[in-house]
């Protein structure tokens, strides 16, 4: 009797822990799903209206030049410079392991495009994109912005707003083109990444 209670008890163990397996891995998919929504949504979107100032996320830089990617958020912050849509840019990003930072980088590349120094402020410490939002609210409120417009890739929009409205800031996204031939399989690996570091972030682990 004793036996067939136990051999009872473990069946029915082993069918709660697989109902909660596959709640947590539906949970999970449920989850991912909701947020690659949000991905695709705000990298198709252009936002870009008139703000008190342009945010431009940092890239790689390399001695001194701008990525390939870098280079195309600056192009995309200057065309809205010009365009009016605000009077001040504001480049992000600290070191990439030499003696330049990206913030720095990103101020000497649009000078050389036409931007005045003094309509650029450079952020030059930030490490990654909570640092980067965080700072780029810092420096909104000593300054007195109201609203900003951010430029970055189209996949790295949606964490990006989520963090600074975070932060209380009133944020506008507007994504670089994408190039003429774009590489899916990098583009699902930086979707991937974002899903993981928008969730991490939510948690309070990044």
């Amino acid at each position: 009797m004793r036996t067939r209670t136990k051999s009872k008890r473990r069946r029915t163990a082993a069918v709660v822990i697989t109902v909660l397996v596959l709640a947590a891995a539906t949970g999970a998919s449920l989850w991912c799903w909701h947020v690659y929504q949000q991905i695709e949504t705000y990298a198709n979107r252009d936002q870009a209206a008139p703000a008190d100032a342009i945010g431009v996320f940092g890239a790689a830089e390399y001695d001194g030049r701008p990525s390939p990617v870098f280079r195309a958020r600056l192009d995309h912050a200057v065309d809205l410079y010009r365009r009016g849509i605000a009077p001040l840019i504001i480049t992000l990003g600290g070191a990439g392991g030499d003696e330049y930072s990206e913030g720095s980088v990103g101020r000497e590349y649009l000078m050389s495009q036409g931007v005045p120094e003094q309509a650029i402020i450079a952020e030059t410490v930030s490490r990654n994109t909570e640092e980067s939002a965080r700072r780029i609210a810092v420096i909104a409120r000593t300054n007195g912005l109201k609203r900003l417009v951010i430029v970055s890739d189209g996949t790295h929009m949606f964490r990006i707003h989520a963090i600074c409205a975070a932060d209380g800031l009133d944020v506008l996204t507007s994504p670089r083109p994408k190039p003429a031939v774009d590489d899916k399989e990098l583009e699902l690996d930086r979707i991937g990444h974002e899903i993981l570091s928008y969730t991490l972030w939510r948690i309070g682990l990044h």
